[in-house]
């Protein structure tokens, strides 16, 4: 029996604040560029205006299942929920001014297939050689020997970190959370 990974399970466990990202409002990000799903590298410190970039371990694949107890990691359920509804409230963000990138340490090809299979509007970026944890000490967890990175959000100015959501719980409401903020946020025209 394959899971249904659009749907959130009962009862699913939320992951505790370990202060994990507490450093990282007011950072620059790097001069890193990561390859997007339209095989673009994409310069993080080059971002102009608001992006929203939200970081999430893996997505899960119909034809192969999740790995084992994947549902009793904190944090780890949820990565095509959450980019469903950054889709599903994609028009409003950018009536909002703000880009949307995902961000995950799978390959190109493998996020290609998930961004082209859930009609996703915005790039998947890549970091699987962790170049950006590595640079912003971001938060990671290991399940079967794989470092995956803890779900989080994070909304740029200009190539700054203005906020953060972490731990970001439950993450199919994570876009409607980023929007409320946003809306609460205005960016002030120049």
């Amino acid at each position: 029996m394959m899971t249904d990974l659009s749907a959130l399970p009962e009862n699913l466990l939320a992951p505790s604040d370990d202060n994990a990202a507490r450093h990282l409002k007011g950072m620059n990000l790097p001069a890193l560029r990561l390859l997007g799903t339209d095989y673009v590298n994409i310069n993080l410190a080059e971002l102009k205006h608001r992006h929203v970039i939200y970081i999430y371990p893996m997505t899960g694949r119909p034809d192969t299942p999740l790995p084992d107890g994947w549902d009793q990691i904190p944090g780890a359920r949820g990565c095509t929920p959450q980019s469903c509804a950054f889709r599903d409230h994609y028009a409003e963000l950018q009536a909002l001014n703000v880009n949307v990138f995902g961000l995950s340490s799978q390959t190109t090809e493998y996020q290609l297939e998930a961004r082209n299979r859930l009609h996703l509007p915005f790039q998947l970026l890549s970091d699987h050689t962790f170049q950006l944890r590595d640079h912003l000490q971001l938060p990671t967890f290991s399940v079967l020997g794989k470092t995956l990175y803890k779900r989080l959000t994070m909304i740029i100015e200009n190539g700054k970190i203005k906020k953060v959501f972490y731990p970001v719980f439950p993450p199919d409401r994570n876009a409607d959370d980023v929007i409320a903020w946003l809306r609460a946020h205005p960016l002030a025209i120049e």
